[in-house]
């Protein structure tokens, strides 16, 4: 061949190359693509979940992740996107390359699909808080790198299979509130460290090698073992299942993260509009003009967003910056802003203030809380870190928080709390915070429990917020939460508290809820400072135990007795002396020991005529 025969022959052969590296990146995914159509075409789901605006699988569809050259899909996150009835056949089962599937938080009905058999490759599988019934997968053998299994909150029965001790990858196994009978098989699990089979049917013994998690985990059965004392064995999380659990985190945030990163080159700082003066205004961003991929890259560096799991189903950031804002509320950590989104879609947005940590501490604070994932803890779905803002993006709850239930206006809209509900807020808050001590080995501390932190989640159980921004803040901050009336009198310094002071102002917590007085108010007609602890143990000491309780509770029959049991718990919660107080795993099972009887609807609130209740016959602690 000549020179020039040689050339046409590069030219020919680099331009077949490029086009098959091109072909290959576009049709590569296309099975799995189809895969997902079918799955969508054949579900009922929510509107924004709409894939068919853009072709591009692993780019902009919603939840769905691939891999590093885009040739299959390794990750489908779909938790709370109206996904309504039976997983369809033969859809999702033919994505053989999943590695996560994350379908909680949706209305998912029907038997566990036979076909997921087929997903050799999960490591991540949740399916809480769904409908689905039958029985559990009988070989979960084929799933031999299963990590993080969570079938919680759903209807299944029969018995747990055994195949589950055949995983030797597994830390997190989540069966809790299902219908579950029969022995609990031996699942000596060396890889195990979070286990929940809570309030199902099951009998028996616990076998020995799961005897090393808390009562918590086995509670709400009719097992006849006896469990580990929960103030001597406690769960710990140790450091495998926690970086298994950042890792599924950073995993479920990936896709989104691209494109947060994409749309905040065009932003610089974070100003909230005038809200914080009681008006509705924006999340505004001040704009800034970018011309240059490297001004891009710089920019995308500096205002990175990290979005857990859940939050970027419901809205992206550019929706966020849209947002209409007004002030929910004003505390001692910060602001709390109602962000409506234009597709309706409302989250709550703290602003914090006071921060003192610098960068990398706050964002380990920030993946350790945003890695919390329980019924009775409040799930963080963002953050957003920069020097000048700091913002933290929780799920918005249409009641309000427990603080405004007992001591808002009171009128025919106001939502009344009866003994019942009352006693869910306290049964949730307690499993909330026993759950939190859990973690890091115990090291996890709330830090900030009180009636505003407090929510109703779908069950109206109390669900605690908040989680762990303590430690974040300012010594300087310690007199304003000590003004509170939660503050144990030891907790001079908000970042040194401990599973004790969490304790004390979970007392001070059942007060409230009994007495429905704030912690600490202003006399009326002067300037004298109310102490909810120290008036209730005057009366006790008195022996007046019945001044103590709302006025509103003494409605309700049959519930003098469990109203006094649950006045001796708190009293046991707020001794001056920490090491006297129980532990919060010892609260939860004094507090769901209390049998409570059928009450009143909470249709009303009319105030009723008191009537006497005798005074315990056990002492209260002073």
């Amino acid at each position: 061949m000549d020179k020039k025969q040689l050339d046409l022959l590069f030219i020919y052969s680099a331009a077949i190359m490029v086009g098959a590296m091109f072909f290959s990146v576009e049709a590569a995914p296309v099975e799995d693509k189809q895969a997902l159509l079918d799955f969508l075409h054949n579900i009922n789901h929510s509107s924004h979940l709409n894939w068919g605006k853009s072709s591009s699988v692993c780019k902009n569809w919603i939840g769905v992740t691939c891999n590093t050259d885009q040739s299959r899909v390794i990750a489908l996150q779909l938790p709370r996107t109206g996904l309504n009835g039976p997983i369809p056949p033969n859809t999702l089962d033919r994505l053989s390359a999943l590695q996560t599937l994350n379908l909680a938080s949706n209305n998912i009905t029907g038997f566990f699909p036979f076909g997921f058999s087929m997903l050799k490759n999960l490591s991540y599988l949740y399916l809480q808080l769904n409908k689905i019934s039958g029985p559990l997968p009988s070989d979960f053998s084929v799933w031999h790198n299963l990590t993080v299994a969570n079938f919680s909150h759903n209807s299944f029965n029969g018995s747990i299979p055994f195949s589950l001790s055949i995983l030797t990858h597994l830390s997190s196994l989540a069966l809790d509130n299902n219908l579950l009978s029969g022995e609990i098989p031996d699942l000596n699990i060396l890889t195990l460290q979070e286990l929940n089979l809570a309030n199902n049917n099951l009998s028996g013994v616990v076998p020995k090698s799961l005897q090393r998690f808390p009562s918590l985990a086995f509670s709400g059965n009719n097992l006849t073992s006896a469990l580990p004392h929960p103030r001597r064995k406690r769960k710990r999380l140790g450091e495998p299942a926690l970086l298994g659990i950042i890792i599924g985190c950073c995993v479920l945030g990936l896709a989104t993260a691209i494109a947060a990163f994409m749309i905040l080159c065009c932003y610089q700082g974070l100003k909230l509009r005038s809200a914080e003066h009681g008006e509705q205004g924006g999340l505004k961003f001040k704009k800034k003009e970018v011309s240059e991929e490297k001004e891009a890259s710089e920019s995308r560096h500096k205002n990175k967003v990290v979005f857990f799991e859940g939050c970027s189903l419901a809205f992206d950031l550019e929706d966020l910056l849209r947002a209409s804002a007004e002030v929910l509320g004003k505390g001692t950590l910060g602001t709390v802003y109602k962000a409506a989104l234009e597709d309706a879609t409302t989250v709550a947005v703290k602003r914090l203030k006071e921060v003192t940590v610098g960068k990398r501490e706050f964002e380990q604070q920030m993946e350790i809380v945003g890695s919390i994932r329980h019924e009775n803890v409040a799930a963080l779905r963002a953050y957003y870190y920069s020097k000048e803002e700091k913002l933290m993006v929780y799920d918005y709850y249409e009641q309000g928080s427990v603080s405004a239930m007992l001591h808002g206006k009171r009128g025919v809209n106001r939502i009344c709390l009866d003994w019942e509900s009352r006693l869910r807020i306290a049964i949730g808050a307690a499993r909330g915070i026993a759950q939190i001590h859990a973690l890091q080995g115990g090291k996890l501390i709330h830090g900030n429990i009180k009636a505003s932190n407090i929510f109703l989640n779908s069950k109206e159980y109390g669900c605690l917020s908040d989680t762990g921004l303590a430690t974040l803040m300012s010594p300087a901050s310690a007199p304003a939460l000590r003004a509170t009336g939660y503050r144990a009198p030891e907790a001079t310094d908000p970042r040194k508290a401990t599973p004790a002071s969490d304790v004390f102002s979970f007392g001070v917590l059942l007060l409230e809820l009994l007495t429905g007085k704030n912690p600490t108010t202003h006399a009326t007609g002067g300037e004298e400072v109310f102490h909810l602890v120290r008036w209730v143990s005057s009366v006790v000491r008195e022996e007046w135990t019945g001044e103590v309780f709302d006025v509103e509770l003494l409605r309700y029959p049959n519930v003098e007795e469990e109203m006094v049991e649950m006045l001796q718990i708190g009293m046991a919660c707020v001794v001056r002396i920490p090491d006297q107080r129980p532990t919060m795993a010892e609260v939860v099972r004094m507090v769901e020991e209390i049998h409570h009887t059928d009450t009143e609807s909470r249709s009303e609130c009319s105030t009723p005529t008191p009537h006497a209740i005798e005074t315990p016959s056990t002492p209260l602690p002073h």
